[in-house]
């Protein structure tokens, strides 16, 4: 079944290996992808190309990830975001959806999971990776 690829979207991930494995599996929804590496890259992408979809490392924005990741929405606000995480502890997940995320994926788990987080994020849907230990999508 042959899709529309739509709008773009902002990788922020730091890993230049994942990056790039990332950004094959997001071109195949998205026109285009950009990738950046750095919260400043980040803040500017999202105020210059209000992306469809923004796929975000968690460890990328620190112990600030909460007060920076609604930075990110207010400058682009229709914006969906989408966590990735190494740490598969349910808070960390709740923490990202109370943060204004409508996705978090386990990085562990990308390469089933990321796809899968983006169509739901797309119908206005919540994704969250089965390893968290919550509801796969959350309405």
């Amino acid at each position: 079944m042959e899709h529309q690829q739509v709008g773009c979207a902002i990788l922020a991930e730091r890993h230049t290996k994942l990056s790039e494995g990332v950004r094959g599996l997001l071109e195949t929804t998205f026109k285009t992808v950009y990738i950046v590496a750095d919260a400043a890259s980040l803040n500017e992408g999202v105020q210059r190309l209000s992306p469809t979809v923004i796929v975000l490392d968690i460890s990328l924005l620190g112990s600030n990830f909460s007060s920076l990741l609604k930075e990110v929405l207010q400058s682009s606000p229709e914006s969906r975001v989408i966590v990735l995480s190494v740490h598969d502890q349910a808070s960390v997940a709740r923490i990202a959806l109370a943060s204004g995320a409508k996705g978090v994926v386990l990085k562990r788990s990308i390469g089933s999971d990321l796809l899968t987080a983006v169509s739901a994020v797309l119908r206005g849907d919540e994704f969250v990776s089965p390893g968290f230990g919550l509801s796969t999508c959350i309405h």
